[in-house]
């Protein structure tokens, strides 16, 4: 069945015409970026022709829809805006930029491995921060106004496309403004980008093909942003999420010399069919009847690729700044397994973090378990054990497959 829903192809028939720009998108590209560079006061050339290579591919996927392509634009026309928030604020107030971002804890691992639930765990802390998916959409520094304004636009756009267009999102990924979210969201290029919109072929060839100083160029717009979320409010040890830093824990490591990796493990049979139903769901709002067989594939590469990498990394970086967080161990006593994280990063257990686990390993309210199977997008067991077999050996050196788990993660 497909994900569209009904609302989705009504829409999309009604506003098919008057959707702009689809004939021409480079020059709705130039058109966009005008008019950003025109309200913030400043530019970022190289900035935006990046990103016009991510709304270029975006637009050539050959099931793209007409609100898509509306969407598209606009996603990646605020990500350009919110950066040039964040430069404007840092050339007003040079201080910004002596803000340290100090003992950073990036949680990774792959996708639907409770990188969200560890993310919560730990940014639940008084003495840690988890950036919120609001102020990463809208950085800036702190005003009540703005913020109230800001959080109540966020909630009412996730409802509508919840509602309208991914009604599936709100229970495999529920999203709220005041939540922490995936840092993803203050960094310019990523392997995001066709996980949230379509295979993007052209993008994933450019993206490759960067050097290692255009990738440490990412994580220095992250840490500009961190910078100025932390000006003028009380430090924190920032507490920061997203699945595929497992791509980049070397280049991380450069930018933010002490940070410390906390990977979340899974095994990856389980893994695979959740993640293609979430990107199969992330696809809706933008592609009529996506390709299964297709998000097989980009789920898989991508997958791979990236604990691949991680393996890779394990064997440069320091032990003691990798901990390792077994999903089935986690799953089967939370309230041993959260006491041990806190302690393998440094950070102190309090009564007042143990009063506050349950309600965090709590199911959203009107939330249900996410249902999914990988023989839809084509795989199964045997080809993904196989194309895992590196990592599962490292996975059964410490986690417990088997164990019987006491909290649904």
């Amino acid at each position: 069945m497909s994900r569209n829903t009904r609302a989705s192809k009504v829409l999309n028939t009604v506003f098919a015409p008057v959707v702009r720009g689809r004939e021409d998108p480079a020059n709705a590209w130039a058109q966009a970026v005008a008019d950003v560079e025109k309200d913030a006061g400043t530019q970022d050339r190289a900035l935006a022709d990046g990103l016009g290579r991510v709304f270029a591919s975006i637009v050539e996927e050959p099931r793209l829809t007409p609100l898509g392509w509306f969407f598209a634009l606009k996603v990646v026309k605020d990500r350009y805006a919110n950066q040039l928030r964040i430069q404007a604020l840092h050339a007003e107030r040079p201080e910004i930029a002596e803000e340290q971002i100090t003992d950073p804890v990036f949680v990774l691992g792959l996708p639907r491995t409770a990188t969200t639930l560890t993310h919560k765990v730990l940014a639940v802390s008084p003495a840690h921060r988890g950036p919120r998916a609001w102020e990463m959409t809208h950085t800036g520094l702190e005003d009540p106004d703005v913020a109230r304004r800001a959080i109540k636009q966020f909630d009412q756009s996730i409802k509508l496309v919840t509602r309208l267009f991914a009604p599936g999102l709100k229970h495999i990924h529920p999203i709220r403004a005041e939540d922490p979210e995936e840092s993803l969201v203050l960094m310019p290029h990523g392997t995001y980008w066709p996980l949230f919109h379509g295979t993007m072929p052209s993008y994933r060839t450019w993206y490759a093909s960067r050097g290692e100083a255009e990738l440490a160029g990412d994580y220095e717009y992250l840490k500009r942003g961190l910078q100025v979320l932390q000006h003028g409010r009380a430090p924190k040890r920032w507490i920061l999420k997203y699945p595929a830093h497992l791509n980049d824990m070397a280049t991380i490591k450069k930018v933010f010399p002490d940070a410390t990796f906390v990977w979340t493990h899974r095994d990856p049979v389980s893994v695979v069919g959740s993640t293609c139903s979430l990107v199969e769901t992330l696809w809706a709002p933008y592609q009529k009847d996506a390709d299964r067989l297709e998000i097989g594939r980009l789920v898989m590469e991508s997958m791979v690729t990236s604990v691949d990498n991680g393996l890779e990394a394990r064997l440069s970086l320091p032990p003691s700044s990798i901990v390792d967080v077994p999903y089935h161990a986690l799953s089967h006593d939370p309230y041993t397994e959260v006491p041990r994280l806190y302690s393998a990063i440094g950070a102190t257990w309090t009564e007042s973090d143990a009063a506050q686990l349950d309600q965090v390993l709590a199911r959203p309210a009107g939330t249900r378990p996410h249902r999914y199977d990988m023989t839809r997008y084509g795989l199964d067991q045997a080809y993904v054990e196989e194309a895992f077999a590196p990592y599962l050996r490292l996975l059964n050196s410490f986690d417990t497959l088997d164990a019987t788990p006491t909290a649904e993660l």
